[in-house]
């Protein structure tokens, strides 16, 4: 491939073709313009990519229409025609030159409009991407009950936009840069220039440079190769697809990477305390959120614990229950065939299926899938002598818990935790447990995210930032006079003003 254009014309076009050979969907708009010197030239454009009404209008028929550009078709001032095309003739907001082929062949998968001219060894490159796109709806994965219903769509340029309404801030830096040979994705680094702790965003785009993969198709793509441990079970980048979610977080000295292709965000660097937090924690009564907060690492532990500890009670310790609960166990375990790992593993397995399946099946018909089948299977296994009730109750305590972390990622690594502390309660009782935990806290406190500590700010308390404030709960509003500690920001004080009693002193 010819690495720049030609002052060919024809030449030109015969490499694009080349380069697009058996693509239907390529259309080169050959005309000619001028009364005496006619002056060849080609829009080049993908078909579904670019708005063709757009170029039609504005573009080649503009072309056609201009007077002064038939006159000026000289062939000793090409130079200055391409100067007049693009200065005073295309009624575009987007125009640039360029040479070199590559980037002419990218901005066309891009969809944009390349213009060539004859006998001029450089084109103008116009902007006129339309594709269909989904339209801004309410995010399926993270409703609120009080809040903006805005979410993310497949559209880069819409989820910057949506970004930059929410922060009318001149600070606010989005850099875009293509990963990917093949796919060559674009890629938004977002953050607040005054804010952001800049040896994170070296570091991020260090490892965003050193990416060679022939396509990101989604976010999670690029999350796995970011990633401080990409072989823990606990994400270390947040995901949402929440504008506000960004803008708070930007607000906080974090970073937001934005694909184009994926209505997910990444927000860096993440801790066991962001993600332990919903976006409906910024809306809600400070009360009502830091109950509902203490209550989510009560879930992290039942989800973790519940079904080990029927295993490890049931198999070993009988004796720390009272007495007659350990009659009832007993008597309703009297028909069940098998220990008590069979079936804690048994009924897991079974409603992690359930789980499955009702991902897989959208609509109103997934839901009746996890319904019905959990109501069903566990009435029968009762029934068939397979399973006690209580070990039920136990499943379905520990599945609502599960629900109860905001995080599906983060919520997945417990989850898979679970079964490994079913097998140390199976082996070793209650010492299994223990050791197991310890295990799963010295993973966890051994985690970084882009050099942040992943159990901030538990691992380090920050007593005079007032970390636990929004974390552990949350204070009111007018006692979070800072921002984060655990980013380490330029700015640290995100309100002035101070607070007393319920009064503005």
């Amino acid at each position: 491939m010819q690495e720049i254009l030609l002052k060919s014309i024809d030449k030109n076009i015969e490499t694009i073709e080349k380069l697009f050979a058996n693509c239907y969907d390529i259309i080169i708009r050959k005309i000619e313009v001028g009364d005496i010197n006619r002056v060849k030239m080609a829009a080049i454009y993908i078909d579904g990519l670019a708005d063709k009404d757009h170029i039609s209008k504005f573009t080649i028929g503009y072309l056609f229409a201009e007077e002064e550009l038939k006159k000026f078709t000289l062939k000793g001032f090409q130079n200055s025609l391409l100067e007049i095309v693009s200065k005073e003739v295309i009624a575009n907001t987007e125009v640039k030159e360029e040479y070199k082929m590559e980037k002419i062949v990218n901005a066309i998968l891009s969809g944009d409009t390349v213009l060539l001219i004859d006998n001029i060894d450089r084109c103008l490159i116009i902007g006129s991407r339309g594709w269909p796109s989904r339209s801004i709806g309410e995010p399926e994965t993270e409703t609120v009950i009080r809040g903006p219903r805005e979410g993310f769509t497949e559209v880069l340029k819409v989820n910057t936009t949506l970004v930059r309404r929410r922060i009318k801030d001149t600070n606010l830096k989005i850099e875009v840069k293509q990963i990917g040979r093949r796919s060559k994705t674009d890629v938004a680094i977002l953050y607040m220039d005054d804010i952001v702790n800049k040896a994170i965003l070296i570091e991020l785009k260090e490892r965003l440079n050193k990416i060679n993969i022939d396509s990101i198709a989604d976010s999670s793509v690029l999350e796995s190769f970011i990633e401080d441990n990409f072989l823990s079970p606990f994400p270390q980048i947040e995901s949402t697809e929440r504008p506000d979610a960004v803008a708070a977080s930007l607000y906080s000295g974090r970073i937001a990477i934005i694909v184009d292709n994926s209505p997910f965000a990444l927000l860096l660097p993440a801790t066991f305390g962001t993600l332990l937090q919903s976006s409906e924690d910024h809306y809600s009564r400070w009360a009502e959120v830091s109950f509902i907060r203490l209550l989510r690492l009560i879930a992290v532990a039942l989800t973790v614990l519940s079904p080990s500890l029927y295993v490890a009670i049931t198999a070993y310790h009988p004796g720390l229950l009272p007495t007659v609960l350990t009659y009832y166990l007993a008597a309703s375990r009297i028909n069940v065939p098998f220990p008590a790992v069979v079936e804690a593993a048994l009924m897991e397995l079974t409603l992690e299926l359930l789980r499955e399946s009702g991902t897989r099946i959208s609509g109103p018909i997934g839901t009746t899938v996890g319904i019905v089948g959990g109501l069903i299977i566990g009435q029968a296994a009762v029934e068939a002598g397979i399973v006690s009730p209580l070990m039920i109750i136990i499943v379905a305590v520990t599945t609502i818990s599960s629900f109860a972390i905001p995080n599906y990622d983060f919520g997945v690594g417990f989850r898979l935790w679970r079964f490994i502390l079913i097998a140390c309660a199976s082996i070793l009782g209650l010492y299994g447990i223990m050791l197991g935990i310890i295990v799963l806290i010295t993973h966890l406190i051994r985690l970084n995210s882009f050099g942040v500590p992943y159990t901030s700010p538990y691992s380090g308390l920050d007593i005079d930032g007032g970390a636990l404030r929004d974390t552990l709960i949350k204070a009111p509003a007018q006692y979070l006079r800072k921002r984060p500690a655990f980013t380490n920001p330029q700015n640290k004080i995100r309100m002035r003003g101070y607070w007393k009693d319920g009064r503005r002193k």
